[in-house]
């Protein structure tokens, strides 16, 4: 129950992450600027453009022989959900000063957000089994196929009209520290425990 609990608080948050990153319109990370640029192309909006490509992410792990637990598949469809339901209740403010501590409080919830739903252990998001899957296929470094895949994203997403900017930067080099550190304070245990609390870090928790 714990760890179905963390899972769900953490793709929520993730969520809410996104939208303070959306309001922010200082850049996003690169898979949203590619969300954000496609919604703003169609009529759909950026959750559910979200989830559409998680779907089709996830329709990719096919060929690689990737299984996606249950955290896989509540990634595609809660992480959608909860950004279009927090872009409803909050706006772009109009100061500067308050945009950046949007962007900045985007950065560390989503790592926190990261942190949780990974540490629940029901499985990864599509897009890191995907990183993943290729790693294993055809060899390289997660750092190459991360790098190939993000730069691939990020460029499509900006010539759609996405947002590219200090944040996008921001991000990129805050969010592996963060998540390093907080991955192994909210990693659980097959049995419900915390580091610290009786449990013991799994070492196959990955990114």
């Amino acid at each position: 129950m714990r760890r179905l609990v963390q899972l769900y608080l953490g793709l929520v948050l993730y969520g809410f992450s996104m939208a303070l990153m959306i309001e922010s319109a200082l850049g996003l990370n690169p898979w949203d600027v590619l969300h954000q640029g496609v919604a703003s192309r169609t009529p759909l909006s950026i959750g559910i453009v979200t989830i559409a490509t998680g779907a089709v992410v996830l329709l990719a792990w096919v060929p690689l022989r990737q299984r996606p637990g249950l955290g896989t598949v509540s990634n595609v469809v809660v992480i959608g959900l909860a950004v279009d339901a927090s872009l409803w209740a909050i706006s772009q403010p109009d100061l500067l000063a308050v945009r950046i501590g949007f962007m900045v409080a985007g950065v560390v919830l989503n790592a926190v957000a990261t942190a949780a739903y990974i540490g629940a252990r029901f499985g990864p998001g599509p897009r890191d089994g995907l990183m993943t899957g290729l790693v294993r296929r055809s060899g390289r470094s997660v750092r190459m196929v991360r790098t190939s895949i993000e730069a691939t994203v990020l460029l499509a997403g900006w010539l759609l009209g996405g947002t590219v900017g200090v944040g996008t930067v921001f991000y990129a080099v805050s969010i592996g520290p963060l998540v390093h550190l907080l991955l192994p304070r909210l990693t659980i245990d097959e049995r419900g425990a915390r580091p610290g609390v009786g449990g013991v870090v799994s070492t196959r928790a990955r990114i």
